[in-house]
């Protein structure tokens, strides 16, 4: 189950450049590297719980586009089910102390998304949406294009998923490699130990969801693999789960742990794909 945590944080500024287009039955925000630079591979994006149309996601698929040369789709997994974004707010009043009368006024506005939101969003309903889409995409340009998945939070499981998957289209696995930021609902180890391709991980030692023991678990995993699936997990201080998407960048020190996310991801993928920097 996705924690608390993962409907928290802040939103971004910015003006998200990309386009919304209908991909394998999905509507699709599409972003592509700027100045017609030539596309190296395809990312698609399995977001946080705030879904497709949140602008931080949106701007982080930009940034993929330009940082690597990407085609980058951040489809509606959620199929219309994202959490509001009005619960970050929620949220934080829930957390603040005192002015209790205005705590028990938001619990039924909680209730009112989280409810709908975990009954949509339940692995079991949301992965057979995202195992399709890689299917058909591995079908069209996927196969001539190499494949990652990169997947936050309530993402993080189905990258996980994927790179589990034993489905091939035309002798290809759905997924080149893979990348997770802060993953939630990973079912511990055997969620890692069943991964078969290369993942990167980028986990916060303050993530409340996935403590200390269970990241350097992950690290031994996935860094013990046969190296055609070896992955790896980069630990980054004083960061808090969804620091990879939702941190408050207005503090230096935070952007900076966000943006090495960023670089982590593409580094990864570039190297997995055997592109040069």
């Amino acid at each position: 189950m996705s924690c608390p945590d993962c409907f928290k944080g802040t939103v971004h500024e910015g003006q998200p450049r990309g386009k919304v287009i209908k991909l394998h039955g999905l509507e699709t925000y599409v972003s592509e590297p700027t100045n017609g630079r030539a596309i190296k591979g395809i990312i698609v994006v399995i977001p946080d719980a705030f879904g497709w149309l949140f602008v931080n996601n949106k701007l982080l698929a930009d940034h993929y586009a330009d940082k690597g040369d990407y085609r980058v789709y951040l489809p509606d997994f959620m199929a219309g089910w994202s959490a509001p974004v009005w619960m970050l707010d929620t949220i934080r009043v829930m957390e603040t102390p005192g002015n209790w009368i205005s705590k028990l006024t938001n619990v039924p506005w909680l209730l009112y998304s989280l409810i709908p939101w975990y009954a949509m969003n339940r692995i079991s309903a949301s992965y057979p949406r995202v195992k399709t889409f890689f299917e058909l995409l591995r079908q069209d340009e996927g196969s001539s294009l190499p494949v990652g998945a990169a997947g936050f939070c309530w993402g993080g499981k189905h990258v996980a998923l994927l790179a589990a998957e034993v489905t091939k289209v035309n002798d290809k696995p759905l997924i080149d490699a893979g990348f997770t930021g802060h993953p939630s609902m990973l079912v511990m180890p055997d969620d890692v130990e069943n991964i078969k391709l290369p993942v990167s991980f980028a986990i916060g030692d303050k993530d409340s969801h996935l403590p200390l023991e269970v990241a350097h678990k992950i690290r031994d995993i996935v860094e013990a693999k046969p190296l055609e699936q070896r992955g790896e997990m980069i630990l980054y201080p004083d960061c808090n789960h969804g620091f990879c998407v939702r941190a408050d960048i207005s503090f230096e020190d935070v952007a900076k742990q966000a943006a090495a996310a960023e670089d982590q991801c593409i580094q990864w993928f570039n190297k997995q794909f055997k592109i040069e920097d």
